[in-house]
């Protein structure tokens, strides 16, 4: 009975999960149902993807007042049941990288709507009343002089009031400007430029969040391993303490079994420590207050992966992968200034006026008007039109270059992707032979040690081996879920298609 409790304790609920997840897959896999597809067949079968995350808003319980007046947030009353979905949106929404990407994409709209402004028309309205004296005699138009123009003395008064009244509405026009034009279409491309790069920054994000998760579901197996392990010791050190209280152990086994007790026992503390540390690292990529509980509500998911198409692969990865079209984007930005360098030998043309009124305050208005066109040539300027362009040019090869390369980066990634994924796939499956077989060998040794037929150095031997095989096992399965959600990443549809790779396709 103590033999058959042993072997009970030793399997923690972790350990049963992630066997039992395992052995589902691999009975779909046997039935061929759908796997998840590779990245060739996922635009495909799934279009554009689903959105990342639950929708889920985090409540903080309550605020309190930092440095420089700073509003921080208290963590929850109670642990926080949270998913994968759940910890994505997390950190999408409270990531203080992507609160920064959003703020810098509002900067880039404004600059270009600057310069849109320079191509549309200008329209301004200006009004002012004006109350002046003025002294004639200072200015030299003394009653004397005045006569010689035939105005009898004190028909001019020589100190005047003037009260005058305008009102006008203009309107400025760029009607030709080339190099304006391209610098507006190449503002354009700037604006899909930072966009591209904030959804770099959000692919980036979910990767590093259900990496995350992920460490601290293997942590929280390996802790479930660990207490199990020090159980399981505390058990055999009592059965050799009874032993020798009953004149049929020796103290060797006493010894040994104590020992072994508290290695696990520091095996367990320090998995406690790993495991509250990651917690705190998980609650900083989400943008959650470091010491929030958590109570993480999935799984370490195990799921098999269709047949991967290297050509298709990569062709997804060229019209997904957001760091690749950001650089195509800077691509077009530079050419556009490229252009708006060459179009400065053209002329521009333009045009502006105003109309109205203008008269005494208290009396009589009239209208007024200008009209105003402009033709402007460039007429010799090369040593900086030559300049600019040997400038812009040179930005242009060295995109083009760094294009190329990423091309190949890509390819090389997506490779090493697949083989991560392949090699892990494997391991996890010799891990699972090695942890049934530890399992097995521990029954047995404990079985002679219970019937007197041996000593304990073989149980703890074999504890020693079940110990190894289930870490293994954890770090296998932790390793083939980080290369699926590598190899979505690597062709770049990370972000809506990461529980189709981890094998959980929940629906938020």
């Amino acid at each position: 009975m103590k033999s058959s409790r042993l072997i009970f304790n030793l399997v923690p609920a972790a350990l049963l999960t992630l066997v039992t997840a395992a052995s589902v897959a691999q009975d779909s896999t046997a039935k061929n149902e759908t796997l998840p597809p590779a990245p060739s067949a996922v635009l495909a079968q799934y279009g554009p993807g689903t959105t990342a995350g639950s929708g889920k808003v985090f409540t903080a319980s309550g605020t309190y007042t930092g440095p420089g007046d700073v509003k921080i947030e208290h963590s929850t009353t109670g642990p926080l049941p949270l998913s994968i979905d759940d910890a994505v949106t997390y950190g999408l929404d409270r990531n203080l990288r992507l609160i920064l990407d959003r703020a810098n994409l509002k900067v880039v709209r404004g600059d270009r709507l600057q310069v849109t402004n320079a191509l549309v028309p200008s329209l301004r309205f200006n009004a002012f009343t004006n109350t002046q004296e003025i002294n004639l005699a200072a200015m030299g138009f003394k009653p004397q002089s005045l006569a010689a123009f035939g105005f009898p003395p004190g028909a001019i008064h020589t100190i005047l009031k003037v009260n005058v009244t305008q009102a006008q509405l203009g309107i400025n026009q760029t009607l030709f400007n080339a190099p304006a034009y391209e610098l507006l279409r190449g503002a354009k491309d700037e604006e899909d430029v930072v966009n591209l790069n904030g959804l770099v920054g959000r692919g980036d994000l979910v990767n590093a969040v259900i990496v995350a998760y992920l460490k601290v579901l293997a942590d929280q197996s390996s802790l479930a391993n660990a207490q199990a392990l020090e159980r399981a010791a505390g058990t055999v050190f009592n059965q050799a303490s009874e032993r020798q209280k009953a004149g049929v152990g020796v103290h060797i086994d006493t010894l040994r079994g104590q020992v072994d007790q508290q290695t696990r026992q520091q095996q367990r503390i320090a998995a406690e420590a790993t495991l509250a540390k990651d917690i705190i690292q998980l609650n900083r990529i989400m943008g959650l207050p470091a010491e929030q509980q958590l109570l993480l509500t999935d799984t370490a998911p195990f799921a098999d992966l269709a047949d991967m198409d290297l050509d298709r692969a990569k062709e997804t990865a060229y019209q997904r992968r957001k760091d690749y079209l950001s650089l195509l984007a800077q691509i077009r930005v530079a050419d556009r200034e490229r252009l708006a360098v060459k179009y400065q030998r053209l002329p521009t043309l333009a045009f502006g006026g105003f109309y109205g009124v203008l008269g005494e305050t208290t009396g009589l208005y009239h209208g007024v008007f200008a009209a105003t066109g402009s033709l402007k040539f460039p007429i010799f300027r090369e040593a900086a039109q030559r300049g600019d362009t040997e400038v812009i040019t040179a930005q242009l090869l060295s995109l083009r270059q760094r294009e190329a390369d990423m091309r190949v980066t890509i390819e090389a990634q997506i490779r090493s992707s697949l083989l991560d994924v392949n090699s892990a796939h494997e391991l996890v499956k010799v891990a699972q032979s090695n942890v049934a077989l530890a399992q097995e060998e521990l029954s047995d040794e404990q079985q002679r040690f219970s019937a007197g037929v041996d000593d304990n150095l073989p149980v703890v031997d074999a504890e020693a081996s079940l110990a190894g095989a289930q870490a293994q096992l954890v770090k296998a399965l932790y390793q083939y879920n980080t290369a699926k959600l590598m190899l979505a990443r690597s062709t770049g549809i990370v972000e809506s298609q990461y529980r189709t790779y981890l094998g959980t396709n929940v629906t938020p």
